[in-house]
């Protein structure tokens, strides 16, 4: 799954972008419903950091058909 993230700056980054693009490697659930996913580790598409991200920080999802991945859009 291919998501666009907002850039939320880590200590020592300087804040030269607004967004990235990720994969998601892994979700995580929370602790009262671990259906529900609160946590992602995504991958940076440009610069392939993988990290931990809040749910919160994700805007958006993109649709099957356009991240890249094999087979029909359904």
């Amino acid at each position: 799954m291919t998501v666009i993230v907002r850039h939320d700056s880590l200590v020592g980054e300087t804040q030269d972008k607004d967004w990235w693009m990720g994969l998601v490697l892994h979700c995580n659930g929370g602790a009262r419903d671990p259906a529900i996913f609160t946590l992602f580790q995504i991958a940076d598409v440009d610069t392939g950091v993988v990290r931990w991200v809040n749910a919160d920080l994700v805007t958006h999802v993109l649709p099957k058909g356009l991240n890249g991945s094999r087979g029909s859009a359904a």
